[in-house]
């Protein structure tokens, strides 16, 4: 049984979430998002749920895993398959894409539990390149010309919802016993395993909940843009979410959202200058590295709580 508390911390979240929503949704009818602001938001929310779920994976569980984008691309051409060539509305089409992801998951999790570190990056990376060969000889779904015309149904209704929805099974999964016996995978797997926690379950849980959120951001991706191609799922959009939740901090689902905003602003700001966009985007990366290797947010997250004490810390001796 689910409680739900409707104390005065909840309900100033839930009307900030409310406001938010209305506020963009009124300047896109009003027309003051133009047509590259609106691409640009549309790839904030799909990064933030990536860098969300694989944080979950990475962050949390201590898996390292640089095979994302592959279960983006799963959910993309699973929903994009359902949409396009057999009609289904686009609540199913969604659903199915991300199920197929977490299956994928699955599939990916169980083989791998052996390895750690290194290795398992190598192995999650040969996943994500299996997927997208697979995907660039299929002539089903368009083979390296990718398959076009996919009904352009994510709108920010979708989007903001899908978001929400992925922060909120998120941060509840973490504070639960669950994500508790995930961390402790994370500390000292042996440790963890000795007192009893089943590393097994845990680890593919998390590979399965990450990949099932990444398949609703393919599926979102899919039927915003309605062209999708295997180059769009190389091991360097794995990289791209793997550096949001690093550059946010390993542990901390705040940092994933705000890394995901910095880092699709800096992709558009620097969008007119070719070659040096990547050098450019290189050099800060390195730069935040150097002066902040824990991330942006450590293993820390923004609430009210600790909004409300820095505030008082800096207004009580003022007011003394």
């Amino acid at each position: 049984m689910i409680e739900v508390r409707f104390n005065k911390k909840n309900l100033i979240v839930l009307a900030g979430v409310i406001l938010i929503y209305f506020l963009v949704y009124e300047l896109q009818a009003a027309g003051v998002i133009s047509a590259f602001q609106e691409i640009n938001l549309m790839m904030l929310g799909i990064n933030i749920i990536l860098a969300v779920s694989l944080n979950l994976i990475v962050g949390f569980t201590g898996q390292l895993a640089l095979g994302h984008a592959g279960f983006m691309a799963v959910g993309t051409y699973v929903s994009a398959i359902l949409s396009t060539n057999f009609n289904q509305p686009f609540p199913v089409a969604l659903l199915a894409g991300a199920c197929a992801a977490a299956v994928a998951g699955i599939v990916i999790g169980l083989p791998t539990l052996r390895l750690r570190g290194d290795y398992l990056a190598i192995a999650t990376l040969g996943f994500g390149e299996i997927i997208r060969g697979a995907a660039n000889n299929i002539n089903y779904i368009g083979g390296a010309a990718g398959m076009i015309g996919i009904p352009q149904l994510t709108n920010w209704t979708w989007l903001y919802a899908m978001m929400v929805l992925t922060i909120l099974v998120t941060t509840n999964f973490i504070n639960s016993t669950h994500g508790r016996a995930c961390v402790a995978i994370r500390e000292n797997e042996i440790a963890a395993e000795t007192m009893g926690i089943n590393t097994t379950y845990y680890k593919v849980l998390a590979f399965a909940m990450g990949a099932f959120f990444a398949g609703i951001a393919g599926a979102l991706y899919a039927h915003y843009f309605y062209l999708i191609q295997p180059t769009t799922f190389t091991f360097f959009r794995s990289f791209d979410i793997l550096v949001m939740v690093v550059f946010g901090g390993l542990g901390s689902i705040t940092g994933s959202i705000i890394a995901a905003a910095g880092i699709t602003f800096v992709n558009a700001a620097l969008q007119d200058l070719a070659v040096l966009r990547m050098v450019i985007y290189a050099v800060l990366l390195i730069i935040i590295m150097v002066f902040r290797p824990q991330g942006l947010m450590g293993n820390k997250e923004f609430t009210l709580d600790r909004w409300l004490k820095k505030r008082g810390a800096v207004s009580g001796p003022a007011g003394n």
